[in-house]
């Protein structure tokens, strides 16, 4: 018996990106889910599955995992990985949201695939791991502003010839990223990124931004303020939480300083009445 190969049919719930510097990394990009309804013990293994996915992400930014079963039809594979430039925490936090939209988008059947603009879940009962997919999973094209051309396709060449599974580059107020899930080898990923390069270079030819996403690899960039290859300029290991604690002590040195004033007030008043 010949098995059929599945087809993800899916389902853009956004029929748009955000394109800002403070987009956020759990912000929805797409989504899609098989149509094969799961067992019982495939659903106790995809828990497992997604159980290990979220822990892992705590510590290191890409995994993959396959839960073994005694029925073919029951075995788990999954994958995930974060944009290469959040922060650990900002990772585990995307993985966590990711893989609750899939629970929420794909209930009762065996796949299903998240991609937040920070982070991307996969899982299936038929083996993907390792092999390529160049299908366009999402475009998205900015309106055409009359951007220079060959700026964009110098800093979409650059992506192209600077190798890596996580890619960044620019030219003044444009910017460009690019990246592979961690399952593709460099030949498989490089040729996968050209793909989509080549289909941005296509497709968005002079919008302030761009994005390509294929099954396993994507490339965008963006103008000026705009998001798209949007806020992944800042270092990595930094994260907006950064912002909140430095904002956070200076509020209580502010409030240290304060309660400093008012108690050598009060000292002095003392002093003050002692010596009347």
């Amino acid at each position: 018996m010949v098995k059929t190969k599945k087809i993800f049919s899916l389902v853009i719930f956004s029929t748009f990106i955000l394109h800002s510097l403070s987009i956020s990394t759990d912000t929805f990009l797409y989504g899609g889910c098989t149509q094969e309804k799961y067992t019982p013990t495939y659903e106790s293994n995809l828990n497992s599955l997604l159980t290990s996915l979220i822990n892992s992400a705590t510590y290191t930014s890409y995994n993959n995992f396959t839960i073994i079963s005694s029925n073919p039809n029951d075995i788990v594979y999954g994958v995930y990985q974060c944009r290469g430039d959040i922060s650990m925490p900002d990772c585990s936090s995307c993985i966590a949201r990711a893989v609750s939209r899939t629970g929420d988008i794909c209930p009762g059947v065996c796949g299903g695939v998240v991609q937040l603009e920070g982070c991307y879940v996969k899982y299936d009962n038929v083996k993907f791991l390792g092999m390529q997919d160049k299908t366009i999973v999402l475009k998205k094209c900015g309106p055409e502003v009359g951007y220079d051309p060959g700026t964009i396709d110098a800093v979409l060449g650059g992506l192209a010839g600077s190798g890596g599974l996580f890619r960044v580059g620019g030219s003044g107020q444009l910017k460009g990223m690019a990246q592979c899930v961690g399952d593709l080898s460099f030949v498989e990923c490089q040729d996968c990124v050209t793909e989509a390069i080549r289909r941005l270079r296509n497709d968005c030819t002079s919008g302030d931004y761009g994005d390509m996403f294929l099954g396993k690899c994507y490339a965008r960039y963006s103008t000026g303020g705009a998001g798209g290859a949007h806020a992944y300029s800042k270092p990595h290991g930094k994260s907006d939480h950064d912002g909140e604690k430095t904002f956070a002590i200076i509020i209580g040195l502010l409030a240290a300083v304060a309660i400093l004033i008012i108690f050598l007030a009060f000292l002095r008043r003392i002093c003050e009445g002692q010596g009347k």
